[in-house]
């Protein structure tokens, strides 16, 4: 059993059971909000699920790509709650989640999957299909791109509001029960971030 966390776009937070499915997910789609939500959403994700942390095996966290600043809060969530409950931190990218959920709602076909990267830019990866098990085959990316210059124009695109942490969680679950590797443990800003360390105080002149 997982609890999975993803602040990429939206918050997202799940509780997720290898046989039983998604157990809870709840969602806040203010991408200005994820500091002052996560906490809640954790508590309320495993409260409706019933599960107490002690029965967790691992904490699943969406690496991006998303904004530094947002990206950062659910990464920092994910690993400080991994270290508190002594489980392992399982990190995903985000937008096999979108794909998943795409693949698995019945689409079948390459697909593009898009995020807001702010600075007028968007996140993008491309998916091939699926494999034996349903997962999705990255066919390229992630990337990032100003909107009008997005690759891939001929592949069906999907604009993502919000990363499923249910997904995210389940495509842990299907990986470790199939031996299938983990993402890296690194989190896909893409690009530097906001704000830049001081070059130092200024001289002062009479």
């Amino acid at each position: 059993m997982l609890l999975a966390i993803d602040t990429s776009a939206g918050t997202s937070v799940a509780v997720v059971d290898r046989d039983a499915g998604v157990l809870s997910e709840i969602v806040e789609t203010d991408t200005m909000r994820h500091a002052e939500v996560i906490g809640t959403l954790i508590d309320e994700a495993l409260t409706v699920a019933g599960v107490e942390v002690r029965a967790l095996s691992g904490v699943v966290a969406g690496m991006g790509p998303g904004p530094f600043t947002g990206l950062r809060v659910g990464i920092a969530a994910a690993k400080a709650f991994a270290l508190g409950a002594g489980r392992p931190l399982v990190p995903v990218v985000s937008h096999d989640a979108v794909a998943y959920d795409r693949y698995a709602n019945g689409f079948t076909g390459p697909l593009l999957v898009v995020t807001d990267a702010r600075r007028r830019e968007r996140y993008w990866t491309a998916y091939s299909g699926v494999d034996e098990l349903g997962l999705p085959l990255r066919l390229d990316g992630p990337g990032l791109a100003k909107p009008d210059d997005l690759p891939h124009p001929d592949l069906e695109r999907i604009d993502a509001d919000v990363v499923p942490a249910g997904r995210l969680g389940m495509i842990a679950e299907l990986r470790f029960a199939n031996g299938l590797p983990m993402d890296r443990d690194e989190a896909l800003y893409l690009r530097s971030p906001d704000v830049t360390p001081s070059a130092g105080p200024k001289r002062v002149t009479a």
